[in-house]
């Protein structure tokens, strides 16, 4: 029932879509199969067996995008073809031309269709109304993408943003690893990759290996940034972040598995239950991993992370400010997230106090983008 990838959507919350009116907007692209001369169908079908095209429980949305294949590959195409036209040059004494050749490809398309094996596949999509989140089950952007055609020709106004982040998901996790400290909630696991943003795209990969500060600061100044990093949420939820804010390898931890009762449940309450348990703990990561990255930023801003920052008054006077400097004195370093662990606070406030100490020369800014803790200087008399 799980999720395995997680390409994300923002919808208003509380959006007052039902499930009756949904169903009843998808109804014209249900699913239907290849007929024999078709190459492939897609549309909704059943998340559940024998149920409708929207699966409900509590206010969560199930879809289920059915997509059908014919396996013809175009080798064979061409090898009938070739046949063809060789007993056609025989016929007429000359060899087809292109118009021809492309008729006799068409034809041999058309009667080779109806003994073509078929591939059947599904992509599942999540929308949760109440945490405004919409949710497809797929490792592609692309293919999300197809996706989500189906459904704004089938939703009239669908008010659906891409999920934007204030803090870019690199800046980010390149800031976790190099500052040690990963965002309230969420543990580093041991997979990660780093990549050069010159032009070799040189890339060092971790694979289930200790992440040791060190070696990861060198590669850092070496000009490397975090592409993707494997994170654990609360314990319960693992998974991949991407530099484009795609979650992979999405997988429930034994702590939730063992809190899954599930004696004496029918098929129905046992996928409605596993249904429930998904949506509420991923609502959760989505929701905490938001605000890891800063807050969401809607579609029509196109203000830079320079600009947001700047909206409060320069002369403003934080009065956290103190607070920030000794956190950073006592730790010897300097970060975004380390200043927001220490003071609870949001990415933004604790951004602009980094940018103030940087303006003070309490710290001073690499060319990588991390910070170092300068020396006090003696007082002079």
């Amino acid at each position: 029932m799980w999720f395995k990838n997680i390409q994300a959507y923002r919808l208003p919350k509380n959006w007052g879509m039902t499930a009756a009116a949904l169903a009843d907007l998808l109804q014209p692209q249900a699913f239907s199969a290849c007929s024999s001369l078709e190459q492939q169908s897609q549309g909704w079908a059943p998340p559940r067996p024998d149920g409708g095209l929207v699966h409900a429980v509590n206010k969560q949305l199930l879809l289920c995008l059915a997509t059908e294949k014919k396996l013809l590959p175009m080798s064979v195409i061409n090898q009938v073809t070739k046949e063809r036209a060789a007993e056609l040059e025989e016929q007429q004494g000359f060899p087809p031309g292109r118009k021809q050749t492309k008729e006799l490809k068409e034809q041999v398309t058309d009667e080779l269709l109806p003994r073509a094996f078929s591939i059947t596949s599904s992509t599942r999509v999540w929308i949760d109304p109440v945490n405004g989140w919409l949710v497809v089950d797929s490792g592609s952007a692309g293919k999300a993408e197809e996706v989500l055609k189906l459904l704004v020709k089938a939703i009239p106004k669908f008010p659906l943003e891409n999920w934007r982040t204030a803090m870019s998901p690199v800046a980010a996790m390149t800031d976790w690893l190099v500052s040690d400290e990963a965002p309230a909630g969420f543990t580093v696991d041991q997979d990660t990759e780093l990549r050069s943003t010159a032009e070799s795209k040189a890339t060092v990969r971790y694979v289930r290996h200790t992440l040791e500060a060190d070696d990861v600061r060198r590669h850092v100044e070496a000009g490397k940034q975090c592409t993707r990093l494997a994170l654990t949420w609360c314990d319960k939820v693992s998974f991949v972040l991407t530099e484009n804010l795609s979650i992979k390898r999405v997988a429930p931890l034994d702590v939730l598995k063992e809190n899954t009762d599930i004696t004496g449940k029918d098929d129905t309450e046992l996928f409605d239950g596993d249904f429930l348990l998904m949506t509420g703990e991923l609502a959760k990561l989505l929701n905490g991993l938001t605000d890891a990255l800063g807050g969401v930023i809607a579609d029509d801003v196109e203000t830079s992370g320079q600009e947001r920052m700047d909206l409060a008054p320069a002369d403003a006077e934080d009065p956290l400010y103190d607070q920030a400097v000794t956190v950073v004195r006592a730790h010897q370093r300097a970060s975004v997230s380390l200043i927001q662990r220490h003071l609870r606070i949001g990415y933004n406030r604790a951004a602009r106090l980094l940018e103030m100490m940087e303006k003070l020369s309490v710290v001073k800014r690499a060319r990588d983008g991390t910070f170092t803790v300068q020396q006090r200087e003696p007082a002079t008399a």
